[in-house]
């Protein structure tokens, strides 16, 4: 039976950081939260524990992990050959919701990377996953603590509902922080390559490092690419249970568009779920369910909420799911990425 404990997240007991991290050094998988999503964890180079996330998520064997570090010593034993401007982006991220693409050591069980030659590595902000790392004495490899597929967890809640009975320990954090996931940089590209957008937006990357390119993954047009080389570019991610579509363009054509959309299956008798902003959501009949995201002019309220409506969809059984479209500029690139994602890039343009 899956045990759940509730952890202050600003000071986290030390003594209930030890007793998990022995879950971990023995081999266990551990749902923690971190400042972007809960993860869920195991000892990097315990090849059987880390066989056992893939298995327990029900995740491919060729979309890697992510490593999680609480120090640079660690990040000295998984990889190799750091470079001076990977160095820079530590220096202003880490701790942080940045992940970056760094060449994987000979030791590190090659499950972690699928088969691949290089590691995706990052040092979370929040203070419970980096003291468990830390006490572990091991990097701790950790995709979201979801089933694949489904959107990613936020709260505990969400763990439980998708990992009970079905992992060791459950910490309990709270809701998470930024909502989305890290960042994610190639570094061995010249210039960097962004591979997902995330919580650490491409504008400030851009800031320390200069130009980064866009990988076609990151702008989520198109469906999944044949080679991941970092976590969520190659299957469908982050999807609720009913049919999404994601209505893109300015901000009246997509409300008029969705509402025309939303009349016609609630005539068939259908069930219509919407996500809104704050600024459109009374602009739809309440023969609507309108989930509100946030704030246009709040952009991170809008990502900390994404996942949570997601999963509140699917609560409320609705048979078909529109959604805003937003713009790719800030946090909310991260955002639109996933909407299109969740959409299985049913997307309609108007």
């Amino acid at each position: 039976m899956t045990e759940i404990i509730k952890v202050d997240p600003l000071n986290p007991d030390p003594s209930i950081i030890k007793y998990v991290a022995e879950i971990i050094v023995k081999g266990g998988l551990v749902a923690f939260p971190t400042e972007t999503v809960y993860g869920l964890g195991a000892d990097t180079f315990n090849s059987s524990a880390v066989k056992k996330i893939f298995e327990v998520k029900g995740r491919p064997i060729d979309n890697p992990l992510i490593v999680h570090v609480s120090n640079l010593e660690q990040l000295e034993r998984i990889t190799y050959d750091i470079s001076d401007k990977a160095l820079k982006l530590i220096d202003c991220f880490w701790p942080g919701p940045l992940t970056l693409i760094f060449k994987r050591k000979s030791g590190v069980p090659p499950e972690v990377s699928a088969y691949l030659p290089t590691i995706a590595v990052r040092m979370p902000a929040n203070p419970i996953a980096l003291s468990l790392i830390n006490e572990s004495k091991t990097p701790i490899a950790a995709p979201s603590a979801n089933i694949s597929s489904k959107p990613s967890p936020t709260s505990a809640e969400h763990v439980i509902k998708d990992l009970y009975d079905k992992i060791d320990i459950i910490i309990d954090g709270g809701e998470t922080l930024y909502g989305v996931e890290s960042t994610i940089l190639n570094i061995q590209s010249d210039p960097p390559k962004l591979l997902r957008p995330g919580a650490i937006p491409l504008e400030e990357i851009e800031k320390v490092v200069g130009c980064v390119d866009v990988s076609e993954a990151a702008l989520a047009e198109k469906p999944y690419q044949l080679i991941a080389e970092a976590p969520g570019m190659k299957y469908r991610h982050y999807a609720p249970m009913a049919p999404m579509f994601l209505v893109e363009g300015e901000i009246d054509r997509v409300v008029a568009k969705i509402i025309e959309l939303a009349q016609e299956d609630v005539l068939k008798g259908l069930k219509v779920g919407v996500l809104a902003t704050s600024e459109t959501c009374k602009l739809y009949p309440e023969s609507f369910n309108v989930i509100v995201l946030g704030s246009r002019s709040e952009p991170y309220t809008i990502a900390h909420n994404l996942f949570k409506s997601l999963r509140l969809m699917d609560d409320l059984n609705v048979n078909k799911i529109y959604a805003e479209g937003l713009p790719m500029k800030g946090i909310l690139f991260a955002v639109q990425n996933r909407l299109r994602k969740a959409s299985g890039h049913n997307i309609i343009r108007v």
